[in-house]
């Protein structure tokens, strides 16, 4: 199987709505955002891997690999430590990671896979045993309890935000993109199973969503620039 050849395991990015899009949200209550501190500052998927500018999220780990090249096939526990790993500054979606539960490389051997356009997030768990990465900008082990300055405003072609960290709860307003599909996810986690969405949609024009405070990462794919209404 080609690494770039995407096998739709989790939410297909701008293509399809996976599972309800009003999914029950009661059993995600692991993660919880900072509240509304933004101030009008905007969130973007520039970041250079590593930088200082980048908020909470961006922050290595204590104790992990800071850094993971993102071009590689890694065994997990010898080449990559369990954890929550990030990439920013993917702009010309080439980006492609998947995590595996063996070395086989066929199809019943992906947990998730993801193709990436902006920022991603990405939990390496312990139970893993491949994590494979072509095109992306390098990844950064981060810690997912950091908190940072949470902006007001985002990138519609962002990726993937934390919510409390880069981007504050609260109702956003998408515009524009009325000739192509604006996709939206609000996940619990950052595992990209199917159990990892609470909610998603497929949009043309304008989209509104209400991101929670207990969301953990909410992803943007092909939308008009979001901004905070409330």
């Amino acid at each position: 199987m080609g690494m770039k050849a995407k096998i739709a395991l989790g939410a297909v990015v701008g293509v399809v709505v996976i599972g309800a899009v009003s999914a029950n949200a009661g059993s995600n209550g692991k993660h919880s955002g900072s509240g509304d501190s933004g101030k009008g500052s905007s969130a973007s998927a520039e970041h250079k891997s590593g930088g200082t500018k980048d908020s909470g999220g961006g922050k290595a780990a204590p104790g992990k690999k800071t850094t993971l090249a993102g071009d590689g096939e890694y065994q997990v526990g010898s080449d990559v430590k369990p954890g929550t790993y990030r990439t920013s500054g993917n702009t010309d979606d080439t980006c492609y990671w998947e995590r595996a539960k063996d070395a086989k490389g066929e199809t019943d051997s992906l947990l998730a896979n993801d193709n990436v356009s902006g920022t991603s997030y990405v939990t390496v768990k312990a139970t893993d045993k491949i994590f494979k990465s072509s095109g992306c900008k390098d990844w950064e082990a981060v810690d997912p309890k950091a908190k940072g300055a949470p902006a007001s405003s985002m990138a519609g072609n962002g990726g993937m935000f934390k919510v409390g960290t880069d981007i504050a709860p609260g109702t956003y307003r998408s515009t524009g993109k009325k000739d192509s599909s604006c996709y939206w996810e609000r996940t619990k986690d950052a595992e990209h199973g199917m159990d990892s969405i609470i909610a998603n949609n497929n949009v043309t024009g304008t989209a509104v969503v209400t991101i929670s405070p207990t969301d953990a990462y909410f992803k943007t794919t092909g939308c008009g620039d979001w901004k905070k209404a409330s």
